[in-house]
């Protein structure tokens, strides 16, 4: 199969500190409770804990099952599916069965490969705030992966009005989303996700009336606890995956495609997402 390698140490999924190489492996083997999936489609993701050199990077994958471990139950050949899962920026890539979901019907093998981590993040950082009906809701960010999702999801929860701070071009966007774009928040909410980072941090903890409810996921994120707030690192969940996809299937729940590239222009799709200006997802297909 081919697969992207890193060639160089570096910081993440394909940082800037890295180099890559497309080379041909032999396919992955499966354990008894994974299964084996034939990749469409990878999700792309900002720098965060990633492979060592000659590893292969990736988180997001969406693709069809080729085949099944002897232990696995309630996946056969044929299924598409979508997960969180390492090494997806491949032509096949080897899953815990426990990671894996079914592909929203309603959606394309691209648009569910960007969903998993991003998804993840944003629902499992909104329930972490007891998000729920009547909340006001700010999410810093919220034009980028995890907040275009973020929005559409606080709303799913019941939050009554959703505020959004991002770069003016994109206040259009959030509004088509149902945020209202906002650069400063006026008044205290009910919950503040912190996507950004730096300064978005701090103030998170003072735009919300319980510190406990600022929630952040950002690099450099975890002092947020140190004024009462909570950092939250997503971890693969097979559960909210069928939840995120149950909300796609019935058209609540829209994937911004900022550009799709194939798997050897891995280089570009990094240094696009870490340009900042990416509205959604980038997603490499083999």
């Amino acid at each position: 199969m081919k697969a992207i390698t890193v060639t160089e140490p570096g910081d993440a999924d394909g940082a800037s500190a890295a180099g890559y190489s497309l080379r041909d492996l032999p396919d992955p083997q499966i354990a008894p409770d994974q299964v084996l999936v034939e990749v469409r489609a990878a999700g792309v993701n900002p720098p965060g804990s990633g492979p060592g050199n000659g590893d292969i990077p990736g988180w997001d994958v969406a693709g069809v099952v080729v085949a099944t471990g002897a232990d696995v139950e309630g996946f056969v050949v044929g299924d598409e599916v979508y997960a969180c899962a390492r090494s997806t920026y491949a032509e096949r890539a080897a899953i815990a069965a426990r990671d894996v979901a079914h592909k929203p019907a309603g959606l394309s093998f691209a648009e569910a490969a960007a969903v998993p981590l991003a998804g993840l993040t944003a629902l499992q950082a909104l329930r972490a705030a007891g998000t729920g009906e009547g909340d006001v809701v700010v999410v810093h960010d919220a034009a980028g992966g995890v907040g275009h999702f973020a929005v559409q999801i606080a709303r799913a929860l019941g939050a009554e009005r959703v505020l959004g701070t991002a770069a003016e071009a994109d206040h259009e966007f959030l509004r088509e989303l149902g945020a209202e774009p906002v650069q400063q928040v006026p008044e205290p909410v009910d919950v503040a996700l912190d996507l950004q980072g730096g300064a978005a941090t701090e103030s998170a903890v003072e735009e919300v009336k319980d510190p406990a409810r600022a929630v952040s996921t950002a690099a450099g994120g975890e002092r947020i606890a140190e004024r009462g707030g909570r950092f939250l690192a997503p971890r693969p969940d097979a559960g909210d995956l069928r939840w995120l996809a149950d909300l796609a299937d019935q058209g609540r729940l829209r994937v911004n495609l900022h550009r799709e590239l194939p798997l050897a222009e891995v280089a570009d799709a990094h240094r696009l997402i870490e340009s900042g200006l990416v509205r959604g997802k980038v997603v490499l297909t083999p």
